[in-house]
């Protein structure tokens, strides 16, 4: 997870706090937000590059996650991102505050 995540991109992340700010919403209530979607894109990205995807061998310059750590730790590494980004902005107090149907 580290692994991919080290060198992850920062337009998404940064387009959710320019949103928030453009609403009044501090960056440091945004954070967990902008780092749970950097964490489902990077998830989809590992899955992306698998041999059953498009078996891509290197992601930013670097081996991709199958290669670098096989496939069954990749599969397992954008399982456990996915999880993780749900539950950091899950665990936020502000998701609270939704009221989602």
């Amino acid at each position: 997870m580290r692994y991919s995540c080290s060198q992850a991109g920062t337009l998404r992340p940064a387009l959710v706090l320019a949103a928030g700010e453009a609403f009044g919403v501090d960056t440091d209530d945004l954070m967990p937000a902008a780092c749970a979607i950097e964490m489902i894109h990077t998830y989809s990205l590992i899955h992306d590059d698998l041999p059953a995807m498009d078996n891509d061998d290197l992601r930013r310059g670097r081996p991709t996650c199958h290669k670098a750590f096989g496939e069954a730790v990749a599969i397992l590494a954008g399982d456990a991102l996915l999880t993780q980004a749900f539950r950091v902005w899950l665990l936020t107090p502000q998701s609270a505050t939704l009221n989602v149907r």
